[in-house]
């Protein structure tokens, strides 16, 4: 890239769902991890398998969505209801109510171009 060019943005906007959409919402989707957060088990450019009906526990890697966006979180059981956890001491913890804020349950990772650096979370 020369310095004259800018980096391209690609945009994510949601996809508008009619009544009788033939996409069922609780297909699982895939999301490339951006950012350390969460290492050392999940690093920056590894691809999750989100299984949005996932039975989401105590521990269980997740995705959620905040008002600041949508993020990647180990999910903890408190108190007074639960909190979403960055692996990374550094990143504060996020208390929620409930359990609505998550879209989903990681069910799988892997690096691209790697099979064979695949794991599973859920058998």
């Amino acid at each position: 890239m020369t310095a004259t060019e800018r980096p391209k943005t690609i945009p994510i906007v949601p996809v508008a769902h009619d009544e009788a959409g033939d996409c069922a919402g609780a297909e699982p989707f895939v999301l490339m991890v951006l950012g350390d957060s969460m290492a050392p088990e999940f690093a920056e450019g590894e691809i999750i398998v989100v299984e949005p009906e996932g039975l989401a526990v105590d521990g269980s890697f997740v995705v959620a969505e905040l008002e600041d966006g949508w993020t990647l979180r180990q999910l903890a059981r408190t108190g007074g209801g639960w909190e979403l956890r960055a692996l990374d001491a550094a990143c504060p913890a996020v208390a929620i109510p409930d359990l609505a804020p998550v879209r989903g349950v990681v069910i799988q990772k892997s690096k691209p171009g790697r099979r064979r650096a695949a794991k599973r979370y859920v058998e």
